[in-house]
């Protein structure tokens, strides 16, 4: 099962190119844990902390595909290497400030948020310039998924542990800084530097004037709203079970359910357009989060809670397919940016609507709310069916031989050859 795996990580540059690109993503990923800490320890309340997080969040949702855009216009490192640093300075001013006053403490956390580096789609953009073979995409994009868990389950024990060794702001910093050196391991690596995007039709949508990626970024926020609202069912369901200490299993084993979905789901190469076999993958996401509802005890929570996860990995690794088969010609991180921003709405989304169900109607149908959601999701790749058929033939293109010497005489391919 890992030989696909491992044959990519041996790659040329993969392996860098990779944890560069983690370890940058980590102020990111840690951002909501990091400025609640941050404020609880400075005294600051827990309204405070939220708000400041939902600021980071937003903020960061608005300039995924701004800088996105940049970077398919003027290249990767002009634009991911500037971000990252003004991002990181931005956390910096916040932490040697803290939370007075308040208006500097919310510019700052906003600055942050707006200009993190789209290092995630920068990633996306560049396998097929790096990987030799089309299924070896294929699989890269499996991993990447997987490695997304891995990195939201270690973030924030990171982030605790950074805290117990000094305190709330060393950690705030380090974290940053950190983000910093992934984000300058990936941009001069030469992939990155040799990466060109295709030549773009000038139009103010950008990637959003391309149907098939608007129909699957539609379906994708209900996504993103099942995986926000079952965080706060967990936390209602272990209010009564055992308190945060369940909450951490049960959100253990939906990371668990997850890596485990998509090592399987990318150690294989699967037949058919990815369109299809994207409405099976949500279809059975929004079966397996429907056994939820019946909040059994703790042991057997914890379990439903990996069954629930297991096809999430797998529909974002599907998804990665057909944004690169949808984007049009010269928007391909642009694409790929949106679809982190449309799933981080539609967690935001979820989050907010879970709390008034649960106060309604109790845990069992805070539960309902994920396979809903999941259902809703099922019924818009449906009725986009047509839509999602026909790619735009956009994308990637592998770095030229003439540009890259380390892949003079290989073969390339591009997005729109992928069947």
């Amino acid at each position: 099962m890992a030989t696909g795996y491992l044959e990519i990580l041996k790659t040329r540059h993969a392996f860098r190119l990779l944890t560069g690109t983690l370890v940058g993503r980590l102020p990111n990923a840690t951002a909501a844990v990091a400025l609640v800490l941050f404020v609880r320890g400075e005294g600051g309340s827990y309204s405070l902390a939220g708000a400041l997080a939902a600021v980071y969040g937003v903020a960061n949702a608005v300039g995924q595909p701004v800088l996105g855009r940049l970077v398919d216009l003027y290249g990767q490192p002009r634009i991911q290497l500037p971000a990252a640093v003004l991002a990181a300075l931005s956390m910096t001013v916040f932490a040697c400030c803290g939370t007075e006053p308040l208006w500097l403490a919310h510019t700052a956390v906003a600055a942050a948020g707006l200009f993190t580096p789209p290092l995630e789609g920068g990633l996306r953009a560049l396998w097929p310039s790096v990987l030799r073979r089309e299924e070896q995409v294929h699989t890269a994009y499996a991993m990447d998924a997987v490695a997304q868990e891995i990195m939201f389950t270690v973030g924030p024990l990171l982030v605790t542990l950074c805290v117990s060794l000094w305190d709330e702001r060393a950690a705030l910093l380090a974290l940053n800084v950190l983000g910093v050196l992934g984000a300058l391991s990936v941009v001069v690596s030469p992939p990155s530097r040799a990466w060109r995007s295709q030549p773009r039709e000038a139009h103010w949508l950008g990637a959003l004037r391309a149907p098939g990626l608007l129909a699957l970024l539609a379906a994708f926020l209900f996504v993103g709203i099942a995986l926000g609202s079952i965080t706060v069912a967990s936390v209602s369901y272990a209010d009564g079970h055992g308190g945060d200490a369940v909450y951490g299993w049960l959100m253990a084993g939906l990371g668990l359910g997850a890596l485990c979905g998509g090592t399987v789901y990318g150690a294989r190469r699967w037949p058919g357009a990815p369109e299809r076999r994207l409405r099976l993958l949500v279809a059975l996401l929004a079966v397996c989060y429907l056994p939820l509802t019946l909040t059994p005890g703790t042991a057997a929570m914890v379990l439903l809670s990996v069954v629930s996860g297991i096809f999430l990995a797998p529909c974002i690794a599907c998804a990665f397919l057909i944004v690169d088969r949808h984007a049009p010609a010269g928007t391909v991180t642009e694409a790929f940016s949106w679809l982190v921003t449309t799933f981080t709405v539609g967690a935001s989304v979820g989050t907010g609507l879970a709390g008034p169900v649960v106060q309604a109607g109790g845990t069992v149908w805070g539960f309902a709310l994920p396979g809903a959601a999941g259902a809703v999701s099922l019924l818009v790749l449906l009725a986009c069916g047509r839509v999602l058929a026909a790619p735009a033939g956009g994308g990637v293109v592998a770095a030229s031989p003439e540009n890259d010497p380390n892949r003079a005489g290989e073969p390339r391919f591009s997005s729109g050859d992928r069947a």
